[in-house]
């Protein structure tokens, strides 16, 4: 492997994997690393170019991202987790379980997407136009070479279909914003496409991690806990 994660450990008992959003670190989840450790291994790990974790030479996709994830899991020997993915994490979380079924026990995706239409198009605009702009100057600046290929995460990616999804086996949680900036008639696609799914709404955007914690923190843990 080409780079070596920075992630944050802590707590006992079976292995909680928690992946942040696009552009963003483990620091995401500072509301639920502690928490979660009182009844599991929590390791909330940085994404190839996030964080701490360095960019490496490898392609950045979402594909190469779950890839990353099982050669993490064999380094430190946990053959199966349960995974919470948050945005992109939680798309990085789909195609990990679509690509590796045997290393998923349970799943939790928050405001995953499958397509980049499932993103409403106020939010996906904005994004398009700066990821063209970056595009073209990234030629000449490093700086703009790295918002393109942060961007291009959310412009050309994921691209799962929705009957790709029977596939999964994995108990799932689906669970998302009132307000997200992911459609509620994606999110609902999603956890209709997946068979051992339930679907959870919180009040709130696409934050609800971070702004509603305790809430959000209750709705996982008692899906891990049933």
């Amino acid at each position: 492997m080409d780079i070596q994660h920075f992630f944050i450990e802590k707590g006992q008992g079976e292995p909680l994997l928690l992946l942040h959003g696009n552009g963003d670190n483990c620091g995401y989840f500072k509301g639920q690393i502690d928490e979660f450790a009182k009844y599991y291994h929590v390791f909330a790990i940085d994404t190839r170019g996030h964080g701490q974790t360095p960019r490496g030479n490898m392609p950045f996709t979402i594909s190469q991202f779950a890839d990353d994830l099982s050669l993490f899991m064999d380094s430190i020997s946990i053959q199966k987790a349960h995974i919470l993915g948050f945005s992109d994490g939680g798309n990085i979380a789909l195609d990990f379980v679509l690509k590796y079924p045997e290393k998923v026990d349970r799943l939790i995706l928050n405001g995953a997407n499958i397509n980049p239409g499932g993103v409403k198009r106020s939010v996906q605009i904005p994004i398009e136009i700066g990821y063209r702009i970056a595009k073209k100057s990234s030629a000449k600046s490093e700086k703009a070479k790295r918002n393109a290929e942060m961007l291009g995460l959310m412009v050309n990616e994921p691209n799962i279909r929705p009957e790709e999804l029977s596939a999964i086996t994995a108990k799932t949680l689906v669970i998302a914003g009132t307000n997200d900036m992911i459609k509620t008639s994606h999110t609902r696609l999603i956890a209709e496409n997946i068979p051992k799914s339930s679907l959870v709404f919180i009040k709130g955007d696409h934050f609800i991690a971070a702004k509603r914690p305790e809430e959000f923190n209750r709705a996982v843990l008692d899906f891990l806990n049933e």
